[in-house]
């Protein structure tokens, strides 16, 4: 029982890293197209993705924490199994990091076209490969008995992979352009409005590919087949994508945008599901997985971590939402 609170905290961590550090990553990609100027992009920096990025990297990290902390067995596996590709991301995040806070701390003109490449670079590679990972989790890795990954670098570059990466790409562009046409302001918003428009096909479109994949490449429909009220995730993802480009037709970007959320956590949640009881599924043999019982920490560790989980989660909820009303209310 507890392995599997453990295993959907886990989804819902993940599904919460993603629809928010999603945006900000997404608007880190846009801010080249969407902001222009200097100014413009002062403003998206200082209102738009400054006020929440560091908040919203807290799920990362506590995804991660709860990834070591109640799977260690999963977490090292997938660390020798990703190692390359979470390393670049782990990089890539620091440089956009470090990109975003010093662009305004000198002046220059080459100064700040390296950190707004930093900052591109930083939001792009994430982006691509967080996609890339969980697509080739979903699918399955050659891990053995022991957890040791048999593959390279190239065995996670399979068309599975790469399809997934391409979906979190423009899925999070998708979700980045809403944020600004909702936060930005004057021509900003009405290019972040415009590319959101053009960009909502294209997600669509990659969204429909990943789910006809999915059934050929991995085992997640399982789940669905097995028990169908589960069905209700992935219609419910499919009615947030397209309520999404209903709301932009009626020019209701708030509204957009929480469809925009939905869609990132119906589409987490849809592989979260289908992966249960696996989280590292062998491609190598079904007994070589590494599943939330052969995985996890013993039983005494899960409920300790789920008082303190019970206790602390709700305050930095509280915290960060109280963090999103000041800064939503204030002008960018």
């Amino acid at each position: 029982m507890l392995e599997t609170i453990w295993f959907l905290l886990w989804g819902v961590l993940w599904a919460v890293y993603f629809m928010l550090g999603g945006f900000d990553l997404g608007a880190g990609m846009l801010s080249p197209v969407i902001a222009k100027t200097d100014a413009e992009k002062q403003k998206v920096l200082g209102g738009v993705i400054g006020p929440f990025w560091d908040g919203n990297e807290v799920w990362l990290i506590t995804a991660g924490g709860v990834t070591f902390a109640a799977f260690p067995a999963a977490y090292a596996a997938l660390f020798s199994a990703l190692y390359t590709p979470l390393m670049v991301l782990l990089f890539a995040l620091i440089v956009r990091a470090v990109s975003i806070e010093f662009r305004d701390k000198r002046e220059g003109v080459a100064w700040r076209a390296l950190c707004d490449a930093g900052i591109f670079i930083g939001s792009f590679l994430p982006s691509l490969l967080f996609g890339v990972a969980f697509a080739n989790i979903f699918m399955g890795i050659p891990i053995d008995g022991d957890g040791v990954y048999k593959g390279n670098l190239l065995t996670l570059l399979n068309p599975y992979g790469l399809a997934g990466g391409l979906f979190f790409l423009v899925l999070f562009a998708l979700h980045g352009a809403g944020w600004i046409a909702v936060k930005g302001t004057g021509t900003v918003a009405e290019r972040a409005r415009a590319a959101a428009r053009r960009l909502w096909p294209l997600a669509t479109l990659l969204a429909v590919i990943f789910l006809l994949l999915s059934a050929f490449a991995t085992r997640l429909w399982n789940n669905y087949f097995a028990s169908p009220p589960l069905l209700i995730v992935p219609l419910l993802a499919v009615v947030s994508i397209l309520s999404m480009r209903l709301f932009m037709a009626k020019e209701r970007w708030g509204w957009s945008f929480l469809a925009s959320l939905a869609t990132v956590l119906f589409a987490v949640f849809f592989g979260v599901i289908g992966l249960y009881p696996a989280l590292l599924p062998s491609t190598l043999g079904a007994a070589y997985s590494v599943t939330i019982y052969n995985g996890a920490s013993g039983h005494l560790t899960l409920a300790i971590m789920l008082v303190v989980a019970l206790i602390f989660v709700p305050i930095v909820i509280i915290y960060q939402g109280w963090v999103y009303k000041l800064f939503m209310s204030s002008s960018s």
